[in-house]
């Protein structure tokens, strides 16, 4: 048996519509991954960090700041939620979430879309998706050590949904309960992938930085 701890990147740019904007970590970010370094140099070890090869990915494994070797694997990208949201609008009318409510309801109807196969657009299938994240984590299993590989909650939702045989509704759920920096560990065994942790904020469960723990 291997097991995989995952995590999800610092917060992000808040409130941007296209990639390029979203795509850097807010000072917040920075600060909630500095305390998740603390935390694991206090109670972990790893051997390794890999990083997707965004940038917000890529600056959290930074502002963790492990001294061990961090590698880049573009596997563990995020899904193109701004393509994909772009498309649906396009091709089905579906509007562009403009608060938390909105955006609540607009996630599962992207994904139902993009698993059914509504959604092309040239656009990364939910298949090859599944495909290619399923394909680091075993990679990464294979590793000699421990391995922590910071991620997104689009990769991690949809490896837990795999995990727990979920239906869209269910994997709706898991996706906006992934907090930012939150940890995530899964087990490779001979009858498949295993979720044995989910969203552990150890390191934000501290009265005063509670207000520190986001989601979007």
């Amino acid at each position: 048996m291997a097991e995989i701890t995952l995590i999800r990147h610092g917060q992000a740019q808040t409130g941007a519509t296209d990639e390029a904007s979203y795509d850097n970590l807010s000072n917040l970010g920075h600060q909630q991954a500095r305390w998740l370094g603390e935390h694991i140099r206090a109670s972990h070890g790893y051997d390794r960090v890999i990083s997707g090869a965004m940038n917000r990915q890529i600056q959290t494994a930074q502002s963790v700041g492990l001294d061990v070797p961090h590698e880049t694997d573009a596997r563990l990208n995020e899904m193109d939620y701004f393509g994909l949201a772009d498309s649906l609008q396009q091709t089905h009318g579906v509007p562009w979430p403009t608060s938390e409510p909105e955006f609540i309801a607009h996630l599962p109807k992207i994904l139902t879309a993009w698993r059914s196969g509504e959604i092309t657009d040239n656009l990364e299938s939910y298949e090859a998706f599944r495909a290619r994240i399923n394909a680091a984590l075993s990679d990464a299993a294979k590793q000699e050590g421990r391995t922590l590989l910071v991620t997104s909650t689009g990769v991690i939702s949809t490896l837990a949904t795999m995990a727990l045989d979920l239906d869209i509704p269910g994997k709706s759920k898991l996706f906006l309960s992934v907090a930012h920096t939150s940890i995530h560990r899964f087990a490779l065994r001979n009858d498949g992938l295993h979720l044995t942790q989910f969203a552990g904020t150890p390191h934000l469960d501290h009265p005063d930085r509670l207000h520190a723990k986001t989601y979007a």
